[in-house]
């Protein structure tokens, strides 16, 4: 074999053009090429941007639709002009588009850069689009690549879609918690992110090469791969230059610097939260929802992007459900959907397209179709395992390298369930635990822990009212300045004040102010009659709004006035007993050497809630410990915490709303939303902005809601949980099938003692549930309702009842049930002492308790005690029936039991359907008469009332009403004959059946 010069040359030659290339990238970090990139200008400065016009010179006859490009916030804006070629505003301007790009810059070089939050960049793009629009006379076609696709979703969302032609958004997830790189346990990264919000991006920002090493990392095989590859080519100049600005702008140019506070609030809102798809994000004060979105919206799809996955793009297709909602795929990674061959062949072809066809110039893009969305399993991401096997294999089989990236989906898998059942155990133990160690003497109340929460979080998200938010820092300034207020009025610890306000902000401010002074709120429901609640509760003074004014004039007592603003002016007589309390500086109040804020005792008296039933006024004393007992207990049955939205649609002066809505949010973390009132069109448009986890309830109140024609639930309801009481059977089915898969959380609360029982687990519907951690035992004792007597055995004790047997239910008394004097000793043993409550519970074989009457209701008859509730348990089984109530009437020198309903659609069930339902009871607890009503009167509480139907006695005979025969004991007609031996007192007996 001869030896040839060519043999040495060849490699020589490699060798040293390699050391030539490697040189020149060492010296000035990479190969200079002759590409160019577009020209533009600078049309608009401001401290959080420059705003970008690309091919400045085209002539304005010719300039087509504006499109605004927002880059990620770690990105350089050059990624849309990384080549004129292949970049996005050289190809655009080619297809008539107008490029307009927006350059933030770098935090590490603008002035106050590093302060720089979340709401910053939204406010500046919205700024940004009322200049471009200003500029062109034209909507603006507004688009953005990963995180700056989020903005355009966000800034779209707090313009409600105004003068946006349409949204363009590429591998910018939505659904943020449902694609996660590696298959992360959403629970797990949830609180991850929620650790680096609080305790390192608040005092740490993300300098570029982070920013660019941490996304190398994300997806470290096809880093590696592309370095080799570098390296292989670096002899070849002609091969690498195509690439190279690509590859530089990569691997060093490309990337600027996050500000710490924008990082934090990225994460705490879209990752923590996810409140992208919920909604309920805050931008300022504004709070805001993809809900509102309008404009059509295309999303570009990396079918193999493990940044943003399939599954959280496509988030955006539920979570704007208002909107027409497009796709366009292609197989890439997240970096390949706007630069590289790829975004050149396809990305913006396609965008240009798109926009043309919104605006009537083109047809529609051959490549863009509705959008799809599945929905998935926690261990889904959207990267199909075949698209994920062969990417990753072939990048493998290049490299050489990559088994960890594999393995992490099968851990994840494996401990997914473990963490997410940790995360819930770990909020609840501290609480229950806390429940546990108070003592009469502890220091608890709404306002001490609306202190502790401002602690935690100063600007934490406290309330939201009227599309606001209030954070705890606001909040509790607020309280403060009331305090203040009240002081100067007159106000001392432990005076009796009352509260006659509408559910707004300063109602809840007054409540907690009069908490932190340590005197009694008296709640009051505004509009009603409150003379004799006063005289009861010895109110020595009123604290009311301006709409419910005139009314607290009349009670002659002195009257204070908050709510409605500073700027606002009262109508009333000179000299009269009114303090405007808006109208005082707070600063100019001196506070009092008694003065201690938050003294209030587990033991004291807390608030006194005042309602209407049965025509008379009943009242709830509630100490700092009952209502710590609620509030406590209602967040570790819902599992409440920071990622939560609590919606009062109850107002503040009843219970559910005071105990177990505010004061579960304020023990858990969680946001409160204060509605203005019951309305369906508001319920929809303020679940879905508010982005609403959890909505509290009264009795019928979900009625309202479902019934209306208003009601309007488009695509994705954030809604996971209904909480409240007195929900009948019939109302709770429907809820759960219209608000699927939320489920129904129903409470009892005694009004004596700390029972609290709950139905967490909402599979028995109607069912009370078993006693709250922390709560009081509970028995059941033989109780005769006749006599009102319990029942002892025979060693004088009394009888606790079998299972399925009616009882009184006790509530076991500890220190505080004890020390307020109620308690009966010696019940079931020696010593031991309880407190009665006013119900009838029966315990089923499950240890489940279920609601049978108060003592009060149950219908003393000729064949025994006759309880309401399970009368109206079996006629809500019925579909047709509506409403249902049970009563006592006397007819004839007897009484009798009756049952009326209304009807949901107009038509009346079939007899048979509603004597079906009835005879699942005993037949001496059925009803004698049973007949259909137009309508059942509903209490301030929407629970209905039964005392007008009980007083115009027994019904008039027709087709609608029917009796109960004691011979057949079957349900007949009733008629005029029959109710005239009812009125004689013969009709239901053996004789007047013959």
């Amino acid at each position: 074999m001869g030896f040839s010069t060519e043999t040495v040359k060849g490699p020589i030659r490699r060798v040293v053009a390699t050391a030539q290339n490697g040189l020149e990238v060492v010296r000035l970090g990479g190969l200079e090429t002759d590409l160019t990139t577009s020209p533009f200008e600078v049309v608009e400065r401001r401290p959080m941007y420059r705003l970008r016009r690309y091919f400045p010179d085209t002539d304005p006859a010719e300039v087509g639709p504006p499109i605004v490009l927002v880059p990620p916030m770690m990105m350089s804006a050059d990624v849309y002009d990384v080549t004129r070629d292949q970049g996005a505003v050289g190809i655009l301007h080619g297809m008539g588009i107008d490029p307009w790009v927006v350059d933030f810059g770098s935090p590490d070089t603008e002035e106050g850069g590093w302060d720089r939050n979340l709401a910053d960049h939204i406010v500046a793009i919205s700024e940004i689009i009322d200049k471009v629009r200003a500029h062109t006379g034209r909507d603006v076609h507004l688009s953005g690549y990963s995180q700056g696709g989020m903005f355009a979703y966000q800034a779209a969302a707090y313009r409600r879609s105004r003068n946006i032609a349409s949204l363009i958004t590429f591998g910018s997830p939505v659904d943020t918690l449902a694609g996660l790189p590696f298959g992360i346990p959403a629970g797990f990264a949830s609180d991850a992110a929620a650790f680096l919000a609080d305790h390192v991006f608040n005092r740490l920002a993300v300098s570029g090469w982070m920013a660019r090493m941490g996304f190398q990392l994300l997806d470290p095989v096809k880093t590696l791969k592309s370095r080799l590859e570098f390296l292989r080519q670096l002899h070849d100049r002609e091969a690498l230059l195509p690439r190279e600005q690509q590859r530089r702008f990569l691997a060093t140019d490309g990337w600027v610097a996050w500000s710490g506070p924008a990082v934090a609030e990225l994460l705490k809102q879209f990752i923590v939260h996810n409140r992208m798809m919920t909604g309920g994000f805050v931008i300022k004060d504004r709070v805001v929802s993809l809900a509102e979105l309008t404009c059509p919206i295309m999303a570009f799809v990396g079918e193999v992007d493990d940044i943003g996955q399939p599954l959280a793009v496509r988030g955006i297709r539920r979570a704007a459900p208002r909107a027409n909602v497009y796709e366009s795929t292609l197989r890439v990674g997240h970096f390949g959907l706007v630069v590289g061959s790829a975004a050149a062949a396809h990305t913006w072809p396609t965008t240009g397209e798109w926009v043309r066809w919104n605006e009537g110039m083109g047809p529609k893009p051959s490549t863009v179709d509705l959008m799809r969305y599945d929905e998935h399993f926690g261990s889904e991401t959207g990267v199909s395992i075949s698209d994920r096997i062969i990417h990753t294999v072939a990048s493998v089989a290049e490299v050489g390298v990559g088994v960890g990236k594999g393995i992490t989906g099968f851990a994840s898998g494996a401990v997914r369930g473990t963490v997410e059942l940790s995360g819930e155990a770990t909020r609840a133990l501290p609480r229950l635990a806390r429940l546990g160690q108070m003592q009469p003497h502890t220091q608890i109340s709404l306002s001490r822990l609306l202190a502790e929460q401002r602690r935690k979080a100063p600007n934490g998200e406290c309330f939201l009212f009227d599309n606001r938010v209030h954070t705890y820092e606001a909040v509790n300034q607020r309280i403060d300045n009331v305090v203040r207020g009240l002081i100067s009025a007159g106000v001392r610890p432990a005076a009796h004040v009352g509260v006659v306000m509408e559910t707004r902000p300063s109602a809840l401010a007054v409540i907690a102010a009069l908490s932190r002074l340590g005197a009694v709120a008296v709640l009051l429901p505004p509009g009603r009659e409150i003379h004799t609640a006063i005289r009861i509760d010895g109110v020595e003074r009123i604290v009311t709004d301006p709409e419910n004014l005139d009314a607290a004039l009349a009670t002659g007592m002195q009257v204070l006035v908050l709510g409605g603003g500073d700027l606002r002016s009262l109508d009333v007589e000179p000299g009269s007993n009114v303090v405007d309390l808006e109208q005082i500086d707070p600063e100019s109040v001196a506070l009092p050497g008694w003065y201690r804020p938050d003294p209030g005792l587990a033991r004291e008296l807390a608030f006194i809630i005042c309602s209407e039933s049965n025509g008379h006024w009943e009242t709830k004393q509630i100490t700092n410990y009952r209502w710590a007992l609620s509030a406590f207990g209602t967040a570790s049955a819902a599992d409440l915490d920071r990622g939560d939205t609590v919606y009062c649609i109850a107002p503040l002066h009843h219970s559910s709303s005071l105990l177990a809505a505010v004061g579960g949010a304020v023990a858990g973390g969680s946001r409160i939303a204060l509605s203005k009132g019951l309305d369906a069109e508001r319920f929809t448009e303020e679940v879905q902005r508010y982005g609403v986890t959890v909505v509290s309830y009264t009795w019928t109140m979900m009625r309202e809601i479902l019934d209306a024609e208003s009601l309007d639930l488009l695509g994705n309801y954030p809604i996971r949980l209904f909480l409240g009481s007195g929900m009948p059977q019939g109302l709770w089915r429907r809820t759960t099938e219209c608000f699927a898969p939320a489920k129904v959380l129903e409470f009892y609360a005694s009004t004596e003692g700390d029972v609290v029982l709950a139905n967490v687990a909402g599979a028995k519907i109607g069912c009370k549930g078993r006693p709250l951690p922390g709560s009081a035992d509970v028995r059941l004792a033989a109780y005769d309702p006749i006599s009102g007597r319990l029942l002892e055995d025979d060693r004088g004790f009394v009888r606790e009842c079998a299972d399925n047997e009616v009882g009184l239910l006790l509530g076991k008394a500890g220190v505080h049930g004890e020390m307020s004097g109620v308690a009966m000793r010696g019940i079931f043993a020696a010593g031991d002492a309880w407190i009665a409550t006013e119900n009838l519970f029966r315990r089923d074989a499950d240890g489940d308790y279920w609601l049978v009457d108060h003592k009060k209701t149950v219908i003393s008859t000729a064949r025994g005690p006759v309880f309401t509730q399970p009368i109206v348990d079996a006629l809500a089984a019925v579909d047709r029936i509506d409403l249902a109530v049970a009563y006592g009437i006397e007819v004839g020198g007897r009484t009798l039991a009756v049952a009326a309903f209304t009807l949901r659609d107009g038509r009346p069930p079939r007899l048979a359907d509603v004597a079906e339902a009835i005879e699942a009871l005993p037949f001496g607890w059925r009803p004698d008469i049973v007949h259909v009503v137009d309508a059942i009167p509903l209490g301030s509480s929407f629970r209905p009332n039964a005392d007008g139907l009980s007083a115009a006695g027994l019904p008039k005979p027709g087709t609608r009403v029917w009796y109960l025969d004691s011979t057949s004991q079957e349900y007949k007609r009733l008629t005029k004959a029959v109710a005239a031996q009812f009125h004689d007192g013969s009709a239901g007996m053996s004789a007047g059946a013959r």
